[in-house]
């Protein structure tokens, strides 16, 4: 039986192994191995998931916590480095672009280790970026290219890599979104997503921020908020908050235009309601009938396109350039008037029809499983 290492480690890494150790559950030829590093370690952001996504305990967890990236990305090395050399496996896959993504893979090939990456060849050609470098520097060592969709591959060969290695399978993370989604239907929130839910209007819509980009600034975070706090005049904004964004609202002094949800029982017709970070499948409550959604994450400008729902992109440049494509996803930057402007248009009604990419079908691990087996 081939043994194979998946790696988990950031919020994003638990919803694209899942549908993979999904799809292996009952395979008589893979032993699968899950190494948590522990690089997101609050309860409610790495532990609380694999109840939510159906996963099974990781077999090791390598609590590196936070850090610098060198600090953070070395802790990975060397406690992955002796998992590799205890388990000796056929195979490490690394999923994303966190520091556990290169770490892992940086150890496995240098342990002569077959190096596998999910969602590889994403570019944003922003070298400023961490993730970007991530990706990059990733791809360059990996031995097995899952690609997401056809920008990528085109990206892989640009840069030299053998087609031969590279595979378009579709998304994991929607496998993942269309497996919770059902859940979520059958079994909806009962904790303070469905609070906040019934104090919420017909139209409302969810908001994540969490790049250092975006909320170390002072200038540009007061900017963001600024305009958020008016576009929820016309509608009300939900914000599950990351602990580190929340401790810059502190610090810049930007309390004052949020609505502490704990403190409310009231409808919410306009205002920023202030939640604490929600488990996934919580937080899929929430956003799944939002008008939209506003956010600098990755993961939800894919999950939003499978859906069809508006998304704002409080960024400049995304590696995801088939949601834009798609049309579900604009990139608004950082400037206040035009992020107004998106939302106002959503509410309007006026956001183009959007479509559905290649391969979003909810079955991109079972086309992975078939190769990782082969392989």
């Amino acid at each position: 039986m081939k043994k194979i290492i998946f790696v988990a480690g950031a919020r994003p890494n638990f919803m694209k192994i899942a549908p993979l150790l999904r799809a292996l559950k009952h395979s008589a030829a893979v032993r699968p191995v899950i190494v948590h590093t522990g690089q997101h370690y609050d309860t409610n952001m790495s532990a609380a998931f694999f109840s939510d996504l159906d996963i099974n305990q990781p077999h090791y967890n390598l609590e590196v916590g936070s850090g610098t990236h060198a600090e953070q990305t070395a802790a990975i090395m060397t406690r992955f480095e002796k998992v590799c050399l205890a388990e000796k496996p056929a195979m490490v896959v690394v999923v994303g672009d966190v520091n556990s993504t290169i770490a892992a893979g940086l150890v496995a090939k240098k342990c002569g280790v077959c190096l596998a990456h999910v969602e590889a060849g994403l570019r944003s050609r922003d070298l400023a970026m961490p993730e970007e470098i991530n990706r990059m520097a990733t791809d360059a060592i990996t031995d097995l290219f899952f690609t997401t969709e056809p920008e990528a591959k085109r990206n892989l060969l640009a840069e030299g890599h053998a087609d031969a290695k590279i595979h378009f399978v579709g998304n994991v993370m929607i496998d993942n979104l269309l497996y919770q989604l059902d859940k979520v239907k059958k079994r909806p929130s009962s904790g303070t997503a469905k609070t906040i839910k019934k104090l919420l209007p017909a139209k409302y819509l969810c908001l994540t921020l969490h790049r250092p980009s975006n909320v170390d600034n002072r200038e540009t975070f007061t900017g963001i908020v600024t305009a958020l706090a008016k576009a929820s005049a016309s509608a009300p904004i939900v914000f599950p908050c990351h602990p580190r964004t929340r401790a810059k609202i502190a610090a810049f002094g930007l309390s004052g235009k949020f609505i502490e949800s704990g403190k409310t029982d009231r409808k919410l017709t306009s205002g920023i309601c202030l939640l604490g970070p929600l488990g996934y499948n919580d937080f899929l409550y929430l956003w799944k009938d939002a008008a939209a959604v506003v956010t600098d994450s990755g993961g939800l400008q894919e999950e939003t396109t499978a859906l069809t729902i508006p998304c704002i992109t409080i960024r400049n440049n995304t590696e995801r350039p088939i949601t834009v494509s798609a049309g579900s996803n604009v990139l608004a930057g950082i400037d206040p008037g035009r992020i107004m402007a998106l939302i106002e248009k959503v509410l309007a009604g006026t956001w183009k029809k959007s479509s559905v990419p290649k391969l979003w079908d909810g079955k991109a691990s079972e086309r992975i499983a078939k190769i990782l087996i082969k392989n």
